[in-house]
């Protein structure tokens, strides 16, 4: 079976790879049945010449392999029939802009395979770049916090090698007394708990945080069932919230009139209770000045996100009052860091972090019979051109309904 690292096509470019040159060579020798070509790219954080120096063969052309992988979308035009591919489809969730890419994924009868979709038998996340979206999410949050009082200046992480250099800029700066909050438990929030943690901040219960002023910062992490509760006044149950947060409302208010920076590394998921509306932020006791919405869910539960910044202007500024977009320092403002596609700013460090997930799981099951289901439950179209059962939901979303 041969397998290609295809180029990155979407704009902005993505300088990402599902394997770096030394992880592809470790798959390479941990399955010697197994073919690796990589398709030439300018634009790559490893260049051409890594990978041939690691023994791969570099082509224009990877039309040979049965197995392609990338990162982004692939352009339609780009899609070859009859393979299979991996990458981020961004069409589980129905949304408008690739309804056309799924359509000719299918009628190419291309077997597709998303990167979100390779999960547990519980539906947990198998892999993905959320750590490194909240090394950086939080990183940013800082740099903006720096920025608009005049405090210190971080450089951008595009501009810095890798992980160790962002964590050694850290250390050169000193924090105010600030109150953070950290919302999640999961990779992107415990990528942003490694940058809080870094920085020596100290890590408060939520009894301590609602309650208590302090002289340094500090910072508190609060899971789902601590920012929601049930309309009846019972005690809620996080897995059930999951399978149904209707009978829930949010309790972020108190986290609202105590914080002043908030780091959003939850998930969110179908009809679950918005963290706080437009209304909720006009209230004279919401303090919170300063948000790394991670998550970036527009006009969605953290309401000041009208709109995702980019990694060359990552900063505006929400006025509350007015509902609009400001300066990121205008006077009464909510200072909105709100990038959609962090781990781009990080490449070399998320892509060996992702490719040691990769071949963790999923190259394993092409060669024992997917004995865990990882690609049975990852795959989205079969090679007659079908949604597989699985993805029977999206029909409607095909025909254009």
């Amino acid at each position: 079976m041969t397998f290609a690292i295809l180029k990155e096509r979407k704009n902005p470019p993505d300088r990402r790879v599902v394997f770096s040159p030394e992880k592809l060579k470790e798959a390479a020798l941990q399955f010697p049945e197994a073919h690796f070509i990589v398709e030439s790219s300018d634009i790559r954080v490893f260049p051409d010449t890594a990978y041939a120096e690691a023994g791969f063969k570099v082509l224009d052309d990877v039309s040979e392999a049965d197995v392609m992988l990338g990162v982004k979308e692939v352009p339609v035009e780009a899609l070859i029939p009859n393979k299979k591919y991996f990458y981020f489809s961004h069409t589980i969730k129905k949304q408008p802009y690739n309804r056309k890419l799924l359509v000719a994924m299918l009628d190419r009868n291309i077997e597709m395979f998303d990167h979100e979709t390779i999960v547990k038998q519980s539906g947990a996340r198998l892999i993905g770049f959320g750590r490194y979206a909240g090394l950086v999410g939080a990183y940013n949050g800082f740099r903006a916090l720096g920025i608009r009082d005049g405090l210190f200046e971080l450089p951008k992480v595009e501009h810095l090698t890798d992980l160790n250099a962002v964590k050694a800029e850290l250390d050169k700066i000193k924090l105010p007394a600030i109150k953070i909050l950290l919302t999640g438990t999961g990779k992107v929030a415990k990528g942003a708990k490694e940058i809080l943690d870094h920085l020596n901040i100290k890590q408060v219960s939520d009894a301590l945080y609602l309650t208590s002023q302090f002289t340094e910062p500090v910072y508190c992490m609060a899971d789902v069932m601590e920012y929601n509760r049930r309309k009846d006044g019972k005690v809620g149950d996080k897995y059930a919230f999951y399978k149904d947060p209707t009978p829930y409302e949010s309790n972020f208010m108190p986290y609202a009139s105590e914080t002043d920076f908030f780091i959003a590394g939850h998930f969110y998921g179908n009809n679950a209770p918005y963290l706080f509306t437009r209304d909720d932020a006009k209230l004279e006791n919401f303090r919170i000045n300063l948000i790394a919405d991670i998550s970036c869910d527009i006009d969605g539960p953290v309401a000041a996100t009208i709109k995702p910044s980019t990694i060359a202007d990552p900063f505006y500024g929400y006025d509350p009052q007015t509902e609009t977009e400001v300066t990121m320092d205008a006077s009464g403002c909510i200072t909105m860091m709100a990038v959609d596609n962090l781990p781009c700013e990080l490449p070399k460090d998320a892509s060996e972090g992702f490719g040691e997930m990769f071949l963790e799981y999923v190259i394993p099951a092409f060669f024992n019979n997917d004995e865990n289901g990882i690609l049975k439950r990852a795959k989205i179209t079969d090679s007659s051109g079908k949604l597989t059962e699985r993805f029977k939901y999206l029909s409607d979303y095909v025909v254009g309904k």
